[in-house]
């Protein structure tokens, strides 16, 4: 029987009053044909149905860059006088949009998302159609036979259509799914890590220009104390010796001011550096204010609770062992059998084959059952190695888990006990100032020498910097604290930091 006496018995059998399966064909093949010309022409704009057929992006890609409980996207990019002040707000979005850390997650984002896409098109069909422009010409040497020549055109179609295997389709569409899952908590814990790196580099900035300014008032004092000297001494109520110690003071003191303006231009250069500016872009920092918001020392319980079950690595850890264990499936699924659907179209021709010399029409219907037998062992090894991977991710998500917990642990108890020294550094600082108050009282009236003085400035020193450390330590700790439970976002930025 012929195959097209064949296709017609198909036909009858699907009661079909019209069956043109071979019409049907042709237009599927031309249809795609056509489809993938039009894309690719370079002056088509197509819509995003055609970019995303199968809805495999993820909404946040359409929503942009949001941190945790934020309502609204990042705005990329940031506009930003730098003639002006610098808020922290205005150099975390800035950060946000231009560090590359970030970029490269959000690429992962949609490497991921594409291969989504690739596992869902893995239950549709798939149609490919072929055309040629022949010309034959046949001799024949040696014999009185002419010569000819035949032009035509051949066109080749095939749709093939995967009806049923054991769950291999699933699994990677499942294990594809979860990676995209990973993909996206992993782009959360970079906007975690950037955003508590860019908060604690600009408090150190601001630290650092308290610890200038405390530096510059230490100056004042010490220049004062020194013209206090003087005229001690030219009324000849004190000696040279007095004056030379007030001298040596200022000097010391201006040798640490010098120090506080390096520390604070490099510390100025490192925030210009994160956030991704020139390095020749020149920032103004807000006065320093004392921040003595307590709201991140609650039970260190509640933030382990917390970290367990919302840290953005914990989760992606999770989410790539779930997958890993899907990809055995996979791997077991590849070595069992497979029913596919095949239909072919051939006009004038087969493929491989030259133009016959009349036309012809051939379609062919028809189920495939594939069995594999026998592949060296092949298969074997690669479910090992996948069921390899899924201890392999085990392991890593309990290494993350473990540090993630031991850093919030560490971060908790250093957020406790500088909130304590806060209201120690503010007593010590109100003791010396009362201190040096007394002394310089004393000094005009005689009742003290120089040296109870400097010391006074000096105690006065040390207690302006322990406020400064304090204040400094307290809001590096409250803020880690926050970022290594993965609950840091821009409502959990001090409010009085502009």
């Amino acid at each position: 029987m012929s195959v097209n006496n064949q296709h017609s018995g198909f036909c009858r059998q699907l009661d079909l009053k019209k069956c043109e399966f071979t019409g049907v064909l042709k237009a599927i093949f031309l249809a795609a044909v056509m489809l993938v010309s039009a894309r690719d022409a370079s002056a088509i704009d197509f819509p995003d149905v055609i970019a995303d057929p199968l809805l495999a992006r993820p909404p946040k890609l359409g929503t942009g860059i949001m941190l945790p409980d934020d309502e609204m996207p990042l705005s990329c990019p940031v506009s930003k006088d730098f003639t002006s002040s610098l808020a922290l707000g205005e150099a975390v979005d800035i950060a946000l949009c231009n560090n590359p850390q970030i970029k490269m997650a959000w690429a992962a984002i949609k490497v991921q998302s594409a291969a989504v896409g690739e596992a869902r098109a893995a239950y549709l069909p798939t149609v490919s159609a072929t055309v040629n422009r022949l010309r034959n010409h046949t001799t024949y040497p040696g014999s009185d036979v002419a010569s000819t020549s035949m032009e035509g055109t051949t066109i080749y179609g095939s749709l093939s259509w995967r009806l049923f295997d054991f769950g291999g389709r699933a699994a990677n569409r499942i294990s594809a799914n979860k990676l995209l899952d990973a993909a996206l908590t992993s782009h959360d814990a970079t906007l975690q890590k950037t955003l508590a790196a860019i908060v604690q580099t600009y408090f150190e900035a601001m630290t650092a220009q308290a610890a200038l300014t405390a530096k510059n008032e230490t100056v004042r004092i010490a220049e004062a104390t020194l013209n206090a000297v003087n005229k001690r001494e030219a009324k000849g109520v004190s000696s040279q010796n007095d004056t030379l110690q007030a001298n040596t003071a200022l000097a010391r003191e201006a040798l640490g001011q010098q120090r506080a303006q390096g520390d604070y231009r490099k510390a100025l250069a490192v925030l210009v550096q994160l956030m991704g500016m020139p390095a020749n872009t020149q920032v103004i920092l807000p006065d320093v204010t004392d921040d003595l918001s307590a709201d991140a020392a609650k039970s260190l319980d509640l933030w382990l609770a917390d970290a367990e079950q919302r840290h953005p690595a914990i989760l992606a850890a999770r989410a790539q062992r779930d997958a890993a264990g899907d990809r055995v499936v996979v791997a077991r699924s590849e070595g069992l059998p497979t029913v596919d659907f095949t239909a072919n179209y051939y006009e004038n021709g087969y493929p491989g084959q030259g133009l016959q010399s009349t036309k012809t029409q051939v379609s062919t219907v028809g189920f495939t059952l594939t069995i594999p037998v026998f592949d060296g062992f092949s298969r074997t090894y690669k479910i090992r190695g996948a069921q390899a991977q899924v201890e392999q991710r085990e392991a890593e998500l309990q290494d993350t888990e473990h540090q993630v917990l031991a850093e919030i642990v560490k971060a908790h108890a250093d957020a406790v006990s500088s909130l304590g020294n806060l209201q120690s550094s503010d007593a010590l600082l109100k003791a010396a100032q009362a201190s040096l108050a007394s002394s310089m009282r004393r000094y005009d009236k005689g009742a003290a020498d120089v040296l109870e003085l400097l010391n006074a400035q000096s105690a006065l020193a040390e207690a302006r910097q322990e406020r400064v450390r304090c204040i400094d330590e307290w809001r590096s700790a409250r803020l880690r604290l926050m970022a290594n439970a993965g609950a840091l976002d821009r409502a959990s930025i001090p409010a009085n930091v502009h």
